[in-house]
Formats: structure tokens, sequence, C-alpha cells
């Protein structure tokens, strides 16, 4: 991939170390090309800088040392080769070593005669009037990701935002991501950079695992349930513009205060997020939501299938690291009959919007704020139709922080009671809705998470595994449960294990 920009100030060099900033990985080698005083320092300064989220930070030329390395985000390694009289010298430097350990910024490239691979970056600078042109040629992921951020930054030039400071903010599970983007005086937003889900392999009936899990294909969705939402007097973020093609949205940024406090569970806060749950529950919601003209976003239910597959991940992913084999047919049909036994009797309960990731990570406290604006609710484009214990199970029983059991059964107490005063509302039955979607929940999400580390490269998610397991176990304590309960003990899957 080639591309090409003027950068006609110091200021759009500095942009330029941002939007390169926010492509780098590990093992990543940008080439750092042009004469003395091209801005190639400059270039790699402000790189840095963004990395490290410190405008401020020292960041030495290292002409002399050869080489500085900065511990940040993305570990990065800063080299000058000037100096170096043969090729050979990089070995001494540690350069292999630094590509393992993150990525690689290296000026006077053509030092390192061939020992740079054919998948490091080419960047030139070039001096032109008053400013300097930039040309880059990259190739595979890394060139992917760079015409990705390009792209961010003219979408951010379309909206007015086009000379705003750009710093990673988030990524989750999947491959959206987020920015703090901020302009001058005004209040700093957020960037949704989310493109279009690339489907899979089909997996059952020819289609794809997200299809029949009704997982959120582009950022239409996102734009629909917030607008729903705001309708249904729930604080979510303003959109402020939007490329629903592209997949980018500017946001109102909610605030910095998380749901935690000092990274535990606040009783008061999930009993806030409860009764604002039980707020929404007693409204009727749509399931044809208008985007813009021509585009109506339709809110899948959550049926048969989508539970049946995620759940199924246990088996998949779970059960096969654990047992070190795939499940065998007569295992999978014994554990499908007796998942459609329990969502034979969830069918049965009350139905509403289900946000489906309503925990921690995705609420902002506002403790400044009243009422239920005091909650800021973020990412909720997977939303379908599906019971109403859903929710509730998934915030008491945190994937993200452990949650005590007597904070889980207060929060649970708290949607019970603000339900229940407004009459009609069967505390029994839900309490069972509430174990059946819990041991569901917790179940898929044991499968996604090692999926996480088996497929996706991300270890770290194998750390909530004892989390999960102890969640699925009270879960699957009600009476509701017991066929599952000795299913899952005959088979293992809730013992502690390593993986």
């Amino acid at each position: 991939m080639e591309f090409e920009r003027f950068l006609a100030d110091e200021q759009a060099t500095v942009r330029l170390g941002e939007d390169l900033a926010l492509t780098l990985r590990k093992g990543d080698i940008l080439a750092l090309h042009g004469d003395l005083g091209a801005g190639k320092t400059t270039l790699a300064r402000s790189l840095i800088r963004a990395l490290a989220g410190d405008a401020e930070l020292e960041v030495p030329s290292p002409t002399f040392t050869l080489v500085q390395s900065y511990d940040k985000r993305v570990p990065v390694h800063h080299f000058d080769l000037y100096r170096l009289s043969s090729a050979d010298e990089l070995d001494e430097l540690g350069f292999e070593d630094a590509l393992e350990q993150g990525a690689a910024l290296v000026e006077w490239p053509e030092k390192a005669g061939d020992r740079l691979p054919p998948s490091a970056a080419r960047v030139e600078l070039v001096e032109e009037g008053e400013g300097r042109t930039v040309r880059i040629s990259a190739s595979g992921a890394l060139g992917e990701r760079i015409a990705r951020s390009f792209a961010t930054r003219d979408f951010l030039h379309a909206a007015g935002w086009g000379e705003a400071h750009r710093s990673h903010f988030v990524g989750d599970a999947s491959a959206r991501s987020y920015e703090i983007v901020t302009l001058g005086d005004q209040p700093a937003r957020v960037l949704m950079n989310s493109p279009r889900l690339v489907l899979g392999p089909p997996v059952r009936d020819g289609k794809p695992y997200a299809e029949i899990a009704h997982t959120a294909q582009s950022v239409s969705a996102f734009v629909a349930i917030d607008r729903a939402l705001r309708d249904g007097e729930v604080t979510v973020p303003k959109i402020h513009a939007q490329d629903l093609e592209a997949g980018f949205l500017l946001i109102e940024h909610l605030g910095a205060e998380g749901f935690l406090e000092a990274g535990k569970p606040v009783a008061g806060r999930y009993a806030a997020a409860a009764e604002l749950l039980a707020m929404m529950h007693g409204k009727t919601w749509p399931d044809r939501i208008d985007i813009e003209p021509g585009v109506v976003h339709t809110v899948p239910p959550f049926d048969r299938d989508a539970m049946m597959i995620e759940v199924e991940l246990l088996l998949d992913w779970y059960f096969a690291a654990v047992a070190a084999k795939q499940p065998d047919d007569a295992l999978r049909a014994g554990f499908r009959q007796v998942w459609n036994n329990l969502f034979d009797r969830v069918d049965k309960e009350e139905k509403t919007l289900m946000l489906r990731d309503f925990h921690s990570p995705n609420i902002i406290w506002r403790g400044d704020r009243t009422g239920h604006d005091r909650l800021g609710i973020i990412d909720f484009q997977d939303a379908l139709i599906g019971p109403a214990a859903y929710d509730i199970a998934s915030l008491a029983m945190d994937a993200r922080v452990t949650v005590p059991v007597e904070i889980e059964a207060s929060t649970v107490e708290a949607y019970i009671a603000a339900r229940s005063k407004a009459g009609g509302f069967d505390a029994e039955a839900f309490t069972e809705a509430y174990a059946i979607m819990a041991a569901q929940r917790n179940s898929k999400i044991l499968g996604i998470f090692v999926r996480l580390d088996r497929r996706d490269g991300k270890p770290d998610y194998l750390k909530h595994l004892p989390r999960i397991r102890d969640y699925l176990r009270r879960a699957l304590a009600h009476p509701a449960l017991a066929e599952l309960r000795d299913f899952y003990h005959r088979h293992g899957l809730t013992e502690d294990a390593s993986i």
C-alpha cells in the first residue's frame, strides 16, 4: 500500500506521529528515510509521546546512544544507525531482541543493509516549500492498520475535527477500538472505530457463528440502539458525527470515572444499575429503529439458535482445553438436551430490550448527577430482544470483577424491589430465569475466554476463568438447574482446572 500526505507545518507532523502510533504492534518496523533536518526525529518523538500519552515526555535523539527504548503501551525502540560502520553491529544493539519485545523506529535504515525484513514500512520525509511531504509504503497487516488510521483522520477532518489530537482509549475483545480526541478548549470526545464485522466460515446450516448469535455486523446497530435508549430516558453518548459505511462515530465522552472503586464493586452503584434496568424493563421497546432515511435496524431476538450456539462455546473451547479432546457426539447431544429443557422454561418468561454486556466496563459512574443519569451506558450495539433476567445476570455476576455473594444478592434484590413496586411482577419466576441466564452466560464466557487465548492470541483473558467458574457454580445451585448441575459435574465442567 502506498500513501502520500502533505504536512503543512510541525503540528501536522505531530499529528502524523499520533496517527502512526495508533497502528503499531509488537514486531512492526518503521524505516524513517530523509535528509538531515527532514523531520525524522520530530516524527519519531511525536509518535513515542503519543504511545506514552505524555506530550511533554523527554525523547532525546539517539544519535550518540544509537538506541533509546521506551516501555510504553506498545514497547518501542528508537534506533539511529547513522554512526554504524557495518550492519553486523545491529547484533550488538540487540536489534532482533528489540523486535521480539516491541516495535522499532529506525532512522538511517540504509545502514542496516539487508537486515531489515520485507515487512518493514518505508516512511520517507521530503521538504517541500514551507512544509514537508511524507510517502509511506507498507504491506500486510501494518499497511492495513495505517490505511485505517488515515481513514480515521479523514473522518475527523470531515467532522471539523481534522486538527484534533488522538490518543488510545480502550480496545475490547472484538475488532472495535476507541480513542480520545481533543481539540482546543472543546470537551473531549470519543472516536469509535468499528469496521464492519468480518464473518467467519459457516458453522451450522450454512451460517457463520456471528450471524447465528446475532452479533452486530456494523456500527449502524450502535446508532439505532443509542437512539432508542436516549428516547427511553437512558443516558447514552450523543453522536456528533457518523460514517455508517466506514464504521466511524464521533460521540460524547460521558465521563472518566469507572463503575468500580479501587477496582472493587460498590454495592450502591450495582444497586443503582439494577434499578436502571428495572426502569427499562418496565417500558416497551421497538424492534425496528429508523437510523436515517431508508436505513432501518431490526433488533434481533435472542432466539433458541443464538442461545445454543453461545453456550456450546463451553464444549468447543473450554471442555476441549480442559479435557484435551473434542466432545464426542453423545456428549454434545446430552448437553443440547439439557439446555433445550432449560430454554423451554425461559421462553415463557418476560422479554425486553437486552443490552447483552451490561457490566462494569460498559457503565460510567457520574456521581455529580442524580437518579438514573448517574449511570452512563456504552457498548450496547449487540442488543437483542430477550429475557429480562439476562442483563441482571450480566451485572450481578460481572465478568471483569469479582462480585461477592452478598453484593450479587443485594443487586438482584434491588431489581426485584424496583419491579415489584409497579405490581404484577413474578419474583419467583424471575429468580429462576436469572439462574438459567447466569448459567448460560457464564458457560459462554468460559468458552469465549479460552477461544481468545487459543485462537486470537489474547492470553490475558485466562486470568478471569476462576471467577467465571465460581459464578457458574452459584447459578447451578438453583433447584431448577439440578439436571444441568449434575451433567456439568459428571463431565468436569465446574471443577477448577489450569489451562
